[in-house]
């Protein structure tokens, strides 16, 4: 008897699919989550160096061309002038500048981060990869960048505070659809934040009016404005070209920030008064750099160190710094513009003394 035969043959298109394992998942799944770790480790080693490694660096600048770039007395510089001094020459003379680059990095690295976190207008396309900005403002503790806007509301001067409006808009990505979900009582909100600015700024956009003060009308008036449009994602064909430019852009303009910064003397300025064999005074001006029992170590301000010995000195006399002319003659409140926070309560409790002759002297 024969075998039956099938009617219906069978058709091979080729090998079978090899069977999909769940483990093959899982390992790629591994290696991607490892990738993530170790670029977000790269950016956490990344921003930290800048944030701790700039303010060493700056310091030591500092001391080289305070010594008018001679090692022995860059050397008796580092000798003697603590840390404790570095740091709180270079809070009170950098801040202004550390809190800038700080801001920039945590507005802009937020729009960024939102920006390449977006749907792709291509979903066959890789990724992108992330600017080094927004991985920087996924890796910072969220109260640091509180600290660094605090701390700007307070360094900065009081004519470019209003930038700080876009920017926490920026890094927090506020806009106007977060403060009420219905229309009306949040344009009522937003009336009101907008009234409390007007009546806190109001009468200095008016002299700047006045006064045809281009800088000051933009930076008072068009802060708020663009506060309400800055925060959001962009779209992908203006991200990838605009993240290394901004991104250099902050470079940039932390290496130009920086001259004024390294050139500020570290030690305070002062004027000695030294008494003469025959009955003569003479007056030294320069940093003093150390005092003991013997001599008194003053950096003279048109260069080289000299060494007085203390029973000779009869006076010394503390000068203020050089102040540049002021540009803007605004005022917000009773403080001038061009005024920190700080500045301002501090020429209130305890206002300008008058400089004294051996400091108006050239020496």
């Amino acid at each position: 008897m024969s075998a039956p035969v099938d009617d219906h043959p069978t058709v091979s298109h080729g090998p079978e699919p090899a069977p999909v394992r769940s483990g093959d998942d899982h390992a790629g799944n591994g290696a991607g989550q490892r990738d993530r770790d170790e670029r977000r480790d790269r950016a956490s080693q990344s921003f930290w160096t800048l944030v701790v490694g700039v303010p060493a660096v700056f310091s030591v600048l500092r001391l080289a061309v305070e010594a008018g770039g001679e090692l022995q007395t860059t050397l008796l510089l580092v000798a003697n002038v603590g840390p404790v001094n570095l740091i709180a020459g270079f809070l009170t003379t950098a801040a202004q500048l550390v809190t800038t680059v700080l801001v920039a990095i945590f507005a802009l690295g937020a729009v960024f981060a939102v920006s390449a976190d977006g749907p792709a207008p291509d979903a066959v396309a890789p990724p992108a990869r992330r600017p080094i900005f927004a991985r920087w403002a996924d890796i910072t503790p969220v109260w640091l960048v509180l600290a660094s806007f605090l701390f700007a509301m307070v360094t900065w001067e009081l004519l470019y505070l209003p930038l700080l409006l876009p920017a926490v808009a920026a890094a927090f990505q506020l806009t106007p659809e977060r403060l009420h979900e219905r229309l009306l009582p949040r344009l009522l909100l937003l009336f009101g934040l907008l009234a409390g600015y007007g009546w806190l700024v109001g009468p200095t956009v008016l002299d700047a009016w006045d006064q045809r003060d281009l800088v000051a009308l933009s930076l008072l008036g068009a802060s708020p404005l663009l506060a309400c449009a800055v925060a959001g994602p962009l779209p992908r064909a203006v991200l990838r070209p605009l993240a290394p430019v901004a991104q250099a852009a902050v470079l940039v303009v932390l290496a130009w920030a920086a001259v004024p910064v390294i050139t500020t003397p570290v030690l305070p300025l002062t004027v000695v008064t030294i008494s003469g064999q025959s009955g003569s005074s003479e007056d030294v001006r320069g940093h003093v750099v150390a005092v003991d029992d013997v001599n008194m170590t003053i950096l003279e301000a048109r260069g080289g160190v000299r060494f007085v010995p203390v029973d000779r000195i009869e006076a010394q006399v503390l000068c203020p710094n050089e102040d540049e002319l002021p540009r803007h003659r605004l005022r917000i409140h009773d403080f001038h513009v061009e005024d920190s926070l700080l500045e301002g309560l501090g020429r209130r409790v305890r206002p300008v003394h008058r400089i004294d002759a051996a400091c108006r002297t050239p020496i």
